[in-house]
């Protein structure tokens, strides 16, 4: 079954760009979600982070990722 990926992100994110690039070349389906545009998106961010709009943060099957490392996306897709 594959991994449902959301990704939080913004436009002019260096990070988001990293997160999405992994996920492109490991053909990792994923929703990506502007938290510029979508204000509820953006709330919803700094709930998971203690009121910070922290980007990229990644919901991998349920499991809040903020910024994490291409070891970790890796290990939470079982790659």
């Amino acid at each position: 079954m594959p991994a449902e990926v959301i990704v939080y992100s913004t436009t002019w994110c260096g990070y988001c760009r990293v997160a999405k690039k992994f996920l492109d070349e490991h053909n990792i389906a994923y929703t990506e979600i502007d938290i510029e545009q979508d204000e509820d998106a953006a709330l919803r961010v700094e709930q998971w982070n203690r009121g910070n709009r922290i980007v990229p943060t990644i919901d991998i099957n349920g499991t809040m990722m903020t910024n994490p490392s291409t070891a970790q996306m890796r290990q939470a897709l079982g790659l």
